[in-house]
């Protein structure tokens, strides 16, 4: 044996060690004997020996094996966990101006007038933005007339200009005519209950 066959002499021994300690899946080739003495290289070369590695036992956990993940996070250190709400919150509205009377407040003077109010319905979700997005304060509908209250006079008199002739404006108060029963002739009669009340 030469001095440069001895590196490929005990690669070959160190991989029928290892093949010898795993086992053999063929039926037909005996596993190997593992060997713990050292490999010595011939007295005449001079070489140190070479310590031969013992068969890694199958059970015993492998120093090269990639380090485990890292655990999760407990509960305790994600802290208490969120819940959405179930329903959205609730629309804010626009506060109505100091001194402008509200829509029940309207359709009252209407009733109490003798005017016709059939069916009132406080639609005032309906300014906000799930609704018609007009941003007015309060929204009572009846069959006869619709009246809006907005939080200021500039948004009200915007909205009347949108509606033309179908509307009356006094101060925040919008009467809108475009779905009501009511005759032209009548809805004078609105409008000066509406002119009436301070």
């Amino acid at each position: 044996m030469t001095v440069r066959s001895l590196p490929a002499v005990g690669v070959l021994l160190v991989a029928v060690a290892l093949a010898a300690g795993c086992g053999s899946a063929d039926p037909g080739r005996p596993n190997a004997a593992p060997s713990d003495s050292p490999v010595s290289a011939p007295a005449a070369t001079g070489l140190p020996s070479v310590p031969m590695p013992s068969a890694i036992s199958p059970t015993a956990p492998s120093s090269t094996a990639s380090p485990s993940a890292p655990a999760p996070p407990s509960a305790e250190a994600q802290g208490p966990t969120r819940r959405r709400p179930a329903s959205p919150p609730p629309v804010v509205l626009p506060q109505r101006p100091a001194g402008a009377p509200g829509a029940k407040q309207v359709v009252d003077a209407f009733k109490a007038a003798g005017l016709k109010v059939p069916h009132p319905k406080d639609r005032s979700v309906d300014c906000g933005p799930d609704g018609l997005g007009l941003g007015c304060s309060e929204l009572i509908a009846t069959d006869a007339v619709t009246v809006y209250v907005f939080p200021d006079e500039i948004s009200a008199g915007d909205i009347a200009e949108t509606w033309g002739g179908q509307s009356y404006r006094r101060g925040a108060v919008v009467l809108n005519y475009l779905e009501a029963k009511t005759p032209a002739a009548e809805r004078a009669r609105y409008e000066k209950v509406l002119n009436a009340l301070r």
